[in-house]
């Protein structure tokens, strides 16, 4: 264990969240996403896991830890739900909360269609799979910057 670091970020998520630079995006998503096969694709190669918690667990968690860019407007984006592209199910309804919790204002999610998520999902950073069960707990998260200190 470390101080002041949320007991889920393991040390491998820790690794990519340092790693990524601005404006790379992390794909998080729920246990029925091809999370495996679309990791492969991505910058860095292989899935990375947050079991045993669903996606709004993991997203307090990445948030304790990452800044979302301030240079875009939406700079976390939902799968949509086929046919019912302004439905915003629970699941995303609660990520949309830790969003706003973690900066400290409403920060209105986007969305993406879904097969156009998948090939977003292939050119991010890296995929943190969750064990979330409910469908459309998918997400992208774009990676902001710290200010420099006063």
């Amino acid at each position: 264990m470390l101080k002041n670091l949320h007991p889920l970020l393991n040390a491998d998520v820790l690794y990519a969240l340092r790693a990524m630079g601005h404006g790379d995006e992390l794909v998080l998503c729920d246990a029925n996403f091809p999370a495996d096969s679309v990791a492969r694709q991505t910058v860095l190669g292989k899935v990375l896991r947050i079991d045993g918690v669903g996606t709004t667990e993991a997203a307090r968690a990445i948030l304790s830890v990452l800044p979302l860019d301030n240079a875009v407007e939406q700079p976390v984006r939902r799968m949509e739900i086929m046919g019912e592209p302004a439905t915003i199910p629970p699941v995303q309804q609660e990520l949309q909360e830790e969003v706003n919790q973690a900066e400290g204002r409403a920060r209105p999610l986007g969305s993406i269609e879904r097969f156009a998520f998948y090939e977003a999902a292939k050119k991010a950073y890296c995929v943190i799979a969750t064990g979330e069960r409910r469908f459309y707990g998918c997400f992208l998260l774009k990676k902001g910057v710290l200010p420099p200190e006063a």
